[in-house]
This record gives C-alpha cells, structure tokens and sequence, in this order.
C-alpha cells in the first residue's frame, strides 16, 4: 500500500474503544505521519430512550469488566448505581462531529476526553453542559461548539455517519481500516487487538 489512510470507526460510549484508546494512541504515533487517521462514529446505541434496566446494567458490567481485565483501563463502576440511566449514544457522537468540523486535529482529543470521564470519572457524557465543558477542554470556543452542537446540519451529519457506517457494513467497535478509494480498503481489525497485533498488520499493509 503506497498510499492511502487508516478509518478509525468508534463510539464515545462504547467500552471496547475505550479499552482500544491506548492502542489507537500507538497507531497515530508510529503511522499518523505517513497513513493520515480519519475518525467516523459508529452509533453504538443512538436515540435510546429508556433507561437502563437491571438486566441491561448486569450485561453491561460484565462488559466492563471483560474489558479492564483485557486491557487495563480504568473504569469508575459506581455508574451502576444510577437510576435509569438513558444510555444515549448520539449526544457525544455529534458532540466530537462538531468538534471536527471546527478542527478535524482535535477530534480525537475529543473522544479521548469523553471517554475517559465517562468511564474513569462516572460523569454523564450525554449532558449538553458536560459535553461543552469537554470541548473547551479539548481547545474549542465554548460559542463555537454551541452552535455546531445545536445546529440540525450537525445532528443530520451525525446521523448520516451512522448510516455510512451501517451501509459499509461495520457492525462493531473499534472497527479499523486501512486503504485508498482508488485500490480498496482492507479490514484490520472489527474488535479489540493488542497494539502488537495491530502495529505487524499495519506495518504489512504498508510493505505491500
């Protein structure tokens, strides 16, 4: 591969990214200079409605704990003890979309910060206050992200990536690809790989 990107596609709220963090950190050290990285969102559990239930919780938990004795990232399991939590994973996925479209560099920052407040730190990343704060963290004008967060352009791209990544046929997450418009793309992992794993297919494609 002369040429070409890695697609990096994720969700703020999915425990398998945030487990994947530190790998994705790696592949943008050692490849970002020569394979640009583009993020997409993949709508893990966008619009939900409902609050958590305690079959859902138990299900969850026991996700999170595959994914710290996995990989050992830090998880704050006192989310469990909310009340109805609405797991909604559009609020944060239009969140780094504005965010991007205001400085695509930043982006990733983005969801790293989200991630690691929701996850290590228990804070509620589908509120539009929390969301902001995040933002201005990560280096965007508070006045600026507003107006990206709530314009319909943005909830519409929001939604628009999510189908992208559907049609593509990208079911889970981390999903990672590598490739040109001109040759294809190739899958290098649907699913959490050690950065060993993921550095040697890489360094393949690239060789090729």
């Amino acid at each position: 591969m002369a040429s070409g990107q890695l697609i990096y596609i994720a969700d703020p709220m999915c425990s398998w990214c945030w487990g994947f963090s530190p790998v994705m950190a790696s592949v943008i050290d050692h490849f970002g200079d020569n394979l640009p990285v583009k993020l997409l969102l993949g709508g893990l559990r966008p619009g939900t409605t409902e609050g958590m239930s305690d079959s859902m919780k138990l299900t969850v938990r026991e996700h999170w704990s595959h994914v710290q004795e996995a990989t050992g990232q830090p998880f704050d399991f006192s989310f469990f003890e909310r009340d109805q939590f609405i797991y909604d994973t559009e609020p944060p996925s239009r969140a780094i979309v504005a965010v991007r479209n205001l400085d695509n560099d930043t982006a990733f920052k983005m969801l790293k910060f989200i991630h690691h407040a929701f996850y290590a730190e228990n804070v509620d990343v589908t509120d539009r206050d929390v969301l902001t704060s995040l933002a201005e963290k990560s280096g965007v004008k508070r006045e600026d992200f507003l107006e990206q967060f709530d314009s319909k352009e943005i909830q519409a791209q929001t939604l628009e990536e999510f189908e992208t990544v559907r049609t593509a046929g990208i079911s889970g997450f981390p999903a990672l690809i590598a490739g040109n418009d001109t040759d294809g793309y190739e899958v290098i992992t649907v699913g959490y790989r050690p950065w060993e794993n993921i550095r040697e297919i890489i360094a393949k494609l690239m060789d090729s």
